[in-house]
């Protein structure tokens, strides 16, 4: 995703490398275009690299080679407090000594900004996160959810054009951090500010961004909009870190266009859209979605012999796991609409999908 010269996007890793022992790269050849205004996640498991983006992007960490540019500018050696970037951290990182107003203050006056200017940004940024009236209180005072609206405060007060956020709801509960994830995201909108954001969790980065870089091994397995990784995953990895997946093991028999027939491990036969599986004779990865089985036949779709192996009821779905093809750990989800379907355990049905929904990726 190269921007053109003179026409470069907001932030640019460059053919970023790190490597902490001058051995081992933890973050390999990295290129990565961020517009103004975006709100991109940085998602893999741990040790994925994509916390060592974001550190070497605050300036916490130093790249091994490569650029990284902000508006333009190489930033790889100015250091973290002259970036002018806002940060937002796990532990909020609050000074516990000092009340919420002090602690939004002291970024400004270390920037040796005006009181009267101080008292207005502070104001300001509480209001955007609707802690006005707690300014006088001390961070022991306010719950985990308060508190990370007065860190996010913290990263807005001096205007910020870009955010950075690592793993910033992974100490709140469910509840909490599911309505946090939707009050990032309005803030986001409201303010056209650039977020850069950092999860394990993939239905956090779901809900909130434009566009997802999945990590795994240092490198970018895919970046795309949250539907298109759901919808289309390019490769095994992504398809199984995305959401719930079911995957078949199996060789490429022929390929015919975009349609792949594929041997499966058990020897069974099974046509799929061919995505990522290079040709013939090559080990594939069949993927599909528990969402997209159906229970029963639908039109001319080839129907599979499945055995239902357990049944449990979830509120809105029921989650069937079945025997398919050789494995018992084949899931079907029913949403609670249809639980008309009475299923029972060790009963014998026929499951099929849309050929297009089963997807024939790297093996």
């Amino acid at each position: 995703m190269a921007a053109e010269t003179g026409d470069e996007a907001f932030v640019v890793f460059d053919r970023v490398q790190k490597s902490y022992d001058g051995a081992v790269l933890v973050v390999k050849d990295l290129n990565l275009d961020i517009e103004k205004g975006e709100f991109v996640t940085m998602l893999g498991p741990s040790g994925s690299g994509k916390t060592t983006c974001l550190m070497m992007l605050a300036g916490f960490e130093t790249a091994t080679s490569g650029t990284i540019r902000l508006n333009g500018k190489p930033i790889n050696n100015i250091p973290p407090h002259r970036r002018g970037i806002g940060m937002v951290f796990q532990n909020y990182a609050l000074f516990p000594h000092m009340t919420v107003g002090e602690n939004l203050a002291f970024p400004l006056q270390v920037r040796r900004m005006g009181k009267s200017d101080i008292d207005a940004k502070v104001r300001r940024a509480l209001n955007m996160v609707q802690m006005g009236e707690f300014a006088a209180r001390r961070p022991a005072q306010l719950s985990g959810g308060q508190q990370q609206r007065v860190a996010l405060a913290r990263a807005l007060v001096f205007d910020a054009e870009l955010v950075l956020m690592d793993e910033p709801l992974g100490a709140l509960d469910k509840q909490l951090r599911e309505h946090m994830q939707y009050e990032i995201k309005h803030i986001h909108k409201n303010l056209g500010i650039t977020v850069v954001y950092v999860t394990h969790d993939q239905s956090e980065a779901l809900t909130m961004s434009d566009r997802i870089a999945v990590f795994n091994d240092g490198v970018i397995q895919q970046l795309a909009s949250p539907e298109e990784l759901y919808e289309r995953p390019g490769n095994a990895f992504v398809a199984q870190f995305i959401g719930e997946n079911n995957t078949l093991k199996g060789t490429v028999k022929a390929m015919n266009g975009q349609r792949a027939t594929v041997r499966l491990d058990n020897g069974d036969t099974v046509s799929a859209l061919a995505v990522n599986c290079g040709h013939a004779d090559n080990r594939t990865t069949l993927s599909v979605r528990p969402e997209r089985v159906f229970i029963g036949a639908r039109g001319d779709l080839p129907v599979t012999k499945a055995a239902v192996k357990e049944l449990i009821y979830l509120g809105d779905h029921i989650r069937c796991r079945m025997e398919v093809y050789g494995t018992d750990e084949f899931i079907v989800k029913l949403p609670n609409a249809a639980s008309h379907i009475h299923l029972t355990e060790g009963e014998a049905v026929d499951i099929c999908w849309e050929t297009d929904d089963c997807r024939a990726l790297d093996g």
